[in-house]
């Protein structure tokens, strides 16, 4: 099957297919009884979204607030079992790098060692500070300067004078520069400061992507693109899986999804 049999397939079931659009999500988006693919993705892409789409219907059709919840394995499989999902995860890292977080985790690895120089800096000067506990020195100095505000944003612009007309902008990054008589390890406590924020919302965010990813309904998705683009490999890491896959696609659990059995199996 290509693309237009493909689509010609989903028409014929009543799904209002478009193509030519830019789609809600990053490369295609299902709504009910609507699939939209961005007109933007390579041509390489076109099937792999349009399957990862349909599985959404399946599992919509088998499952009504899977867009609420994220769906169930009993649904899809019909059972709950975590090795679903751990081999579904390991699928869905072979389709989708970006479910691997690699830059994200990159950036936090440089963050963190950044943090472990800003510590030396400080300990140079305080050997027995510990980030864990009240840093009193510093509190201490804080106090009676502008530079507090930068514990709690990154980047300020303060307004003073006459009419409040005139401001200044200090930032963690130029903190030598805004503040020339800041010892330098209380600079070093600003930016590593700084760093323990950055720090967290990096892990906010892949706690956040890993919970998108591994959404039941999600990990479907991208076991359909998987074993569209390689079935031997997805057998190979999640054998427990497609063997139950297969048995529910034979005893007619899936529906509609027997029309495009060729282009996976």
């Amino acid at each position: 099957m290509d693309e237009k049999e493909v689509i010609r397939y989903f028409r014929s079931l009543g799904l209002e297919v478009n193509t030519r659009t830019k789609a809600r999500g990053h490369q295609g988006f299902f709504l009910k009884n609507r699939i939209d693919i961005s007109k933007n993705i390579p041509p390489d892409r076109v099937i792999p979204t349009l399957l990862h789409e349909f599985a959404h219907y399946i599992h919509y059709s088998l499952e009504k607030d899977i867009n609420k919840t994220g769906g169930t394995f009993s649904a899809i499989f019909g059972e709950e079992n975590s090795v679903f999902e751990e081999e579904l995860f390991k699928v869905t890292n072979f389709v989708d790098e970006n479910s691997l977080c690699v830059k994200l985790y990159e950036h936090k690895d440089r963050i963190k060692n950044l943090i472990k120089d800003y510590e030396k800096i400080i300990k140079s000067d305080y050997p027995g500070f510990m980030r864990s506990k009240k840093f009193k020195e510093f509190d201490k100095y804080i106090k009676k300067s502008e530079a507090k505000y930068l514990l709690k944003y990154d980047c300020v612009r303060l307004v003073g004078g006459f009419w409040r007309k005139k401001y200044r902008v200090i930032s963690v990054s130029s903190i030598e520069k805004d503040f020339p008589d800041m010892p330098r390890s209380f600079s070093a406590y600003i930016k590593l400061r700084s760093c323990q924020k950055k720090q967290k919302r990096i892990s906010a965010r892949i706690s956040r992507l890993q919970k998108y990813y591994k959404k039941p309904t999600e990990l479907f998705a991208r076991f359909l693109e998987g074993l569209y683009m390689d079935k031997e490999w997805v057998f190979a890491l999640a054998p427990y899986t497609t063997g139950k896959f297969i048995e529910r696609l034979d005893n007619g659990c899936y529906k509609d999804l027997e029309g495009i059995r060729k282009l996976i199996l």
